[in-house]
């Protein structure tokens, strides 16, 4: 099932590279949540090919939501955001990527997310280890949180979430550098392969995280909450780190 994640998140990134730049239809969800053609197109192109391999099998989308086409609710769910990184995508920053992953019984089997501006697909198969483009990818080493390299995204909602600002302001004071690129799927990815030494966000959704997260676990890293308890791709917030910086991350987080 690995292979068929990888080939259909390959051939949807390719249904969004062939649309970059030219988006002419952009609709809000949300005040400034945006859905553009390329998200529908491509969720779409997931949705029939998942439906015609794996029928049986549920399926939990960005933007068509939850479907069960069994007669009793399966043990396998699809989770796919077909766009993650819409409103870079719908400005035409080449930061976004493709975000596929199977959960059985409520455990992540295997995710896949791939970016198709630089044709680079991460993949995890739990128990079997992370890769980029076929090789092994690791978390990195880097041990103290002011040599460490930070992401982070902004809720849909920041503007109304004061204590994300304060945790904002605290690692910028405490980290070597914090990034925001606008895309949680690679932004983890790049934890799971080094590029990143920690990421936290509140506010995303299963679909922002299923791949991502499994990811950093495979790769040799660590994501729980902000309080360090297991992380559920159903509850926010997350916090993901190479393991070595993670303590001093939840202190940040814990802060005033």
């Amino acid at each position: 099932m690995l292979d068929f994640a990888v080939q259909t998140a390959r051939e949807a990134g390719r249904i969004l590279a062939e649309r970059f730049g030219r988006i002419t239809e952009v609709s809000h969800k949300g005040e400034i949540d945006l859905v553009t053609e390329a998200d529908l197109a491509s969720e779409r192109f997931i949705i029939e090919r998942i439906r015609n391999y794996y029928p049986r099998h549920a399926i939990l989308a960005e933007e068509s939501g939850p479907s069960d086409a069994g007669e009793r609710r399966s043990d396998y769910v699809w989770i796919v955001d077909p766009l993650d990184g819409t409103t870079n995508y719908a400005h035409g920053y080449p930061v976004f990527a493709v975000s596929i992953a199977l959960e059985h019984q409520g455990e992540i089997l295997l995710g896949v997310v791939y970016d198709p501006m630089r044709d680079e697909l991460f993949a995890a198969e739990r128990g079997a280890g992370a890769t980029l483009n076929g090789r092994r990818i690791r978390v990195s080493d880097v041990e103290d949180l002011n040599k460490a390299m930070l992401c982070t995204g902004f809720p849909y909602d920041v503007r109304e979430r004061g204590e994300f600002v304060r945790h904002f302001r605290n690692f910028i004071m405490t980290a070597q550098a914090v990034r925001r690129d606008g895309s949680a799927a690679l932004d983890l990815a790049y934890v799971a392969s080094g590029r990143f030494d920690g990421f936290w966000e509140e506010g995303l959704n299963p679909w922002d995280v299923a791949a991502g997260a499994l990811l950093v676990e495979e790769a040799g890293g660590r994501v729980t909450d902000y309080q360090g308890r297991p992380f559920s791709i159903y509850r926010a917030p997350v916090l993901a780190s190479n393991g070595l910086v993670h303590e001093a991350m939840m202190r940040v987080l814990a802060a005033p």
